[in-house]
């Protein structure tokens, strides 16, 4: 009861509102709907929303290997009228059990070492990747699943692609050595229409260092990407070939113009205000496969904005949505937005910069704490969840506004992975210390018009 009462207070109120904005605004979202149900024993939601579980870590999948643990960020796509659930796992070599192959690798022989990206000489091998997930939204079932990727550390976070392939992002820059026979730090990238597992070959071009999130451009293929640091970089990636990333390209890290080595994380004093905008450049880097991992150290030092751990990021409304976990003057978090330049990635840039604007930051962990992965909804607004236990579902409308959509009360996990199905009718969030993927389903369009 508690709880509840705790929950419903919080979505009552909460706004982060914009720069000189002297008071939260009210927020009706649930003070006109207070009752709030266990949805099952992870989450509480709106009342008439329901959360059904998919998959759960070691269940048996299609291809006979086991789910792993740790699920992270994913993406929905549509294949032939069924959804494409593609999601990652935050998995090393150990703990072994985490891992397709169960608790004493009985399954590992099953498969080839040119399967795998790392190996790990036939005795460490890296367990993280990605599983793919075909979903009937019809009938909200499990049609198919089964490893598209495997032999990757940390995949954290990633992001879809307009040419239907998902990114897989290793947030971990383990060098090659005694037990790995790979470096890592690296992109790969899903096909949607794929039947198993992929042929690992790392996206070079796009940097090695701590890899969590990317967001692209439809209307240009250009490649925006967040650093897991305290002390990061946002990157933008120009491919040579528009939707062929394995092609080659520029790398570059984002520069506010005319203050060098800008600070954007509030922390020894307020930089940069809520609703504040500042027109960006970019700066080309060298040495971008960086073996001492100081990519961002280099950039940083040569006038790039440093940033508070970039987690999730996201393309929607025409611009690019990112989180900053620790960003803000308590350290609780901040969320950017990023407007690209009419002439994005061309000569004539210069002429109307792209611009970087502070759209949350409330520095007070009742509304907003730690947030992480996060997505654009069907009508328009930012859906995040947060890296911490007692985590929400939280939603923030295009003025700055915040309101509750869930909150997960079994668990001390983060909620990761949140994202829509092409349809809208469907919201896909993982528990992920404990493996289980749920589909949230329910009237949306009541929670839009309320929020």
């Amino acid at each position: 009861m508690n709880s509840r009462r705790k929950f419903i207070k919080q979505s009552a109120v909460v706004s982060i509102g914009f720069a000189g904005l002297a008071q939260y605004l009210t927020h009706c979202s649930f003070a006109k709907n207070e009752t709030m149900t266990a949805a099952n024993q992870w989450l509480e939601l709106p009342e008439g929303f329901e959360a059904k579980i998919i998959s759960q870590w070691g269940e048996k999948m299609s291809d006979g290997f086991f789910v792993p643990s740790r699920a992270d960020g994913m993406a929905a796509f549509d294949l032939d009228g069924k959804v494409v659930l593609i999601r990652n796992h935050e998995n090393s070599p150990n703990p072994i059990e985490f891992g397709p192959f169960g608790k004493d690798l009985e399954l590992f022989d099953l498969l080839h070492k040119e399967q795998f990206y790392d190996h790990g000489f036939g005795k460490n091998p890296s367990l993280g990747g990605t599983t793919t997930v075909v979903f009937d939204e019809e009938k909200q079932e499990v049609e198919k699943q089964f490893l598209s990727l495997i032999g990757t550390n940390r995949n954290c976070a990633g992001g879809p692609t307009p040419w239907n392939t998902w990114i897989t992002c290793e947030e971990d820059t383990t060098p090659q050595g005694e037990e790995n026979e790979q470096s890592h730090g690296y992109n790969f990238e899903i096909p949607v229409s794929g039947t198993g597992l992929i042929v690992p070959k790392p996206i070079k071009a796009m940097g090695r260092f701590n890899h969590e999130a990317v967001a692209v451009d439809p209307s240009t293929g250009i490649v925006y990407q967040t650093e897991d640091q305290h002390d990061s970089l946002i990157y933008r990636y120009l491919p040579h070939v528009p939707g062929e990333l394995h092609e080659g390209g520029v790398l570059q890290a984002l520069v506010i113009k005319d203050q060098l080595s800008f600070d954007t994380r509030n922390i020894e004093q307020q930089a940069l205000a809520v609703g504040q905008s500042l027109a960006v450049e970019w700066m080309t880097l060298d040495n971008v496969e960086s073996p001492a991992d100081d990519l961002r150290h280099r950039g940083f030092e040569a006038g790039a904005a440093v940033f508070d751990r970039g987690e999730g990021m996201w393309y929607g409304n025409e611009e690019v949505y990112f989180a900053c976990t620790n960003g803000g003057k308590n350290r609780s978090g901040q969320v950017f937005k990023y407007k690209p330049s009419p002439f994005e990635g061309t000569d004539r840039e210069a002429e109307q910069p792209g611009v970087l604007t502070l759209f949350a930051e409330p520095n007070d962990t009742e509304i907003l704490k730690f947030c992480d992965n996060l997505t654009v909804s069907p009508w328009g607004d930012v859906i995040l969840v947060e890296d911490v236990a007692d985590a929400y579902i939280r939603g923030i409308k295009p003025d700055g506004e915040i309101y509750n959509i869930g909150r997960n009360v079994g668990s001390k996990s983060e909620l990761t992975g949140v994202c829509f199905s092409p349809s809208g009718k469907t919201l896909f969030v993982n528990v992920q210390e404990e493996g289980l993927t749920m589909a949230i389903t329910g009237p949306w369009d009541q929670l839009r018009d309320k929020a």
